[in-house]
């Protein structure tokens, strides 16, 4: 069984940074493409960054892209999302995302995920 569980979410002001991350289990994390979706009330589920199983290939929303930086790191099955300059259109649940195979945007791409971390900017 797959286990995604996100940390780091919270509450900050605008103009400031967060870091989450995503501990993974249950089957070999180096062998999957992992990414962050994420979903504000009363909106669609939408994707902000994937990356490959190897990190050396990456995609990020245009809505993020150059503020949000993700990373994984094999060794501890972790993936990772940088956010800098956020912004109060960055209020949303943040899913950590396992791929069935290759990295898309859209949510039925996803094979398994997490329950969510909840970032909240604040003006």
């Amino acid at each position: 069984q797959v286990q995604l569980v996100e940390s780091g979410g919270g509450l900050v002001q605008a103009g400031g940074s967060l870091r989450l991350s995503c501990a993974a289990s249950g089957r070999t994390f180096s062998s999957y493409n992992m990414g962050w979706f994420r979903q504000a009330p009363g909106k669609e589920r939408e994707f902000v960054a994937g990356i490959s199983w190897s990190g050396g290939t990456t995609a990020y929303a245009d809505s993020v892209k150059g503020r949000c930086t993700i990373s994984r790191s094999n060794a501890r099955s972790t993936v990772y999302l940088q956010m800098n300059s956020l912004k109060p259109e960055d209020t949303a649940v943040y899913y950590c995302a396992q791929y069935s195979l290759s990295i898309t945007t859209v949510s039925s791409s996803v094979a398994y995920w997490g329950q969510g971390t909840q970032v909240t900017v604040s003006s």
